[in-house]
């Protein structure tokens, strides 16, 4: 098979988690290949993904090669594969925009970005970055709240002829007016903002729709976030979580039956905690009545380290990201949309997002 060549903007701990990933399992075969939900995917293996392209602002990142700026500060994800080779791709200076929140400025350099003084990237030269590099797939890995620089590199991708995966809480795949662009140019989409592999979100959407199966009215719910990563640290400037804080909700409020007020529904993230570092920890609470007008409630506390469970995920939706490539599948893909994504153009359940996915995988069914 060849090579699945991927551009990443953002070099941050999810990137870090994915690039650790793709060389970790180079050494697994299908039968000890803990983590993954799928080991083969149209013929594709993990390790069949290479990193040709890489963005990022911070100045301990831009000018190195990508498996050295992967463990620069401030990414503090879980080193489980420390030996990358020197992939002889440089992280180049991206656009800024809004990528960069100024609250983070008053952290230590240790916890936040430092930006590069470096002149930014124009879009012709991402454009031809992108071109030059050979790049199938342009990653989005940017900062929560990054509106402007998110549709920056989108349209790179576009003028590029690159498919994206949009990992971010910005709204492009499930977006008409952006869903119409892709489609028109005959570029494959996967998005928007990424689940878990087995995380908060996904944990609440299985437990809401489990009440909703079983019959059990949910009458309120909340999902408390706190981290001590960038994300969080970020997300400290609550202008910057409209999309993120819609996107968490809506992933539950469609599984939900019935349409929760939205007084009685809380989802998004809540503290920074610097000592947690890229561990997340949930505090998730579902109040509910059952046979008989009975009241009930459901507490969990569940922790994960963030960003490899976000990788778990990226890995396989990169390899579905190439199937639509090489059979000229262009516009949103819809399955693995639903499956991968908390914001997807179109919701359904995870069960049936799974066997659409699957389907997809096997050309039954075409996006």
């Amino acid at each position: 098979m060849d090579k699945i060549r991927i551009a990443i903007a953002g070099i941050g701990n999810c990137a870090s988690s994915l690039i650790q990933g793709i060389e970790y399992y180079k050494s697994k075969n299908e039968n000890d290949a803990i983590g993954l939900m799928h080991w083969d995917i149209g013929g594709y293996k993990p390790y069949d993904i290479e990193v040709v392209s890489a963005f990022d602002i911070d100045d301990r990142k831009v000018g190195k090669d990508v498996s050295e700026a992967i463990f620069e500060l401030p990414n503090c994800t879980t080193v489980f594969c420390p030996d990358i080779p020197i992939s002889g791709v440089k992280v180049k200076m991206g656009c800024v925009l809004d990528g960069f929140s100024e609250h983070m400025i008053t952290y230590d350099e240790k916890r936040t970005f430092v930006l590069s003084d470096r002149p930014e990237a124009t879009k012709e030269e991402v454009v031809r970055e992108l071109q030059d590099s050979g790049a199938d797939i342009l990653l989005n890995y940017l900062p929560v709240g990054s509106e402007e620089a998110t549709r920056f590199y989108m349209d790179c991708a576009l003028e590029a002829g690159v498919a994206c995966i949009n990992n971010m809480p910005v709204f492009i795949a499930s977006d008409p007016t952006w869903a119409k662009r892709f489609e028109e140019k005959g570029i494959p989409i996967i998005g928007d903002d990424i689940k878990a592999q087995l995380g908060a979100t996904i944990t609440h959407r299985t437990l809401a729709d489990l009440f909703n199966k079983r019959g059990v009215k949910i009458e309120r719910t909340y999902q408390l976030n706190t981290g001590g990563n960038t994300d969080f640290l970020n997300m400290l400037n609550r202008s910057r979580l409209a999309s993120k804080k819609e996107s968490k909700t809506e992933a539950v409020q469609s599984v939900v039956g019935q349409r929760m007020d939205d007084d009685n529904i809380h989802v998004g993230p809540s503290d920074y905690v610097p000592w947690q570092n890229d561990n997340k920890v949930c505090f998730l609470r579902i109040e509910g009545k059952l046979f008989g007008d009975v009241p009930m409630n459901l507490e969990l506390r569940l922790s994960v380290e963030d960003s490899p469970n976000s990788a778990g995920v990226v890995i396989d939706a990169i390899r579905c990201c190439k199937l639509a490539l090489n059979r000229g599948t262009g516009g949103i893909l819809y399955s693995p949309s639903a499956y991968f994504m908390k914001h997807p153009p179109k919701q359904f359940t995870d069960d049936e997002a799974h066997k659409m996915t699957l389907e997809f995988i096997c050309g039954e069914r075409p996006n």
